[in-house]
């Protein structure tokens, strides 16, 4: 049985409490991280200076798929925001990942015409 198995008991969930996930760290070392911002692996190996802990290979895994905001993966690793902040993090910090910032609201904003547009196609349901 690996150690990261017994972190989780199936019933009660992680038995382990944040803080000592991120090794008592509670803030992130880059102010990109903000919870939109979109976090994807950036190709490169881990140095061999790299601490990696089992939940590090967990955010690096589940980056593996797709590239994903940082709401959205502390979510499907079922982990605090703060907790998947100092991680990723860490991960920056060894290259490990790339952060880009969220798309401009103006630019993904609805016009008037297409909620217009929205609204009426639904009526006509």
């Amino acid at each position: 049985m690996s150690r990261e198995h017994e972190w989780v008991d199936d019933e009660a969930g992680p038995v382990v409490r944040p803080y000592a996930v991120a090794r008592g760290r509670t803030r992130p070392t880059s102010t990109a991280l903000d919870l939109l911002a979109i976090v994807a692996l950036s190709g490169k190996s881990a140095p061999a200076k790299a601490e990696l802990g089992a939940q590090h290979r967990r955010v690096l895994s589940c980056l593996a798929a797709q590239s994903r905001p940082v709401a959205e993966l502390a979510s499907d690793l079922g982990l605090p925001v703060g907790v998947i902040r100092v991680l990723l993090g860490d991960l920056l910090q060894y290259e490990l990942v790339a952060v880009r910032p969220p798309r401009d609201e103006k630019a993904t904003a609805a016009t008037e015409s297409l909620l217009r547009e929205v609204i009426n196609g639904l009526r006509a349901l």
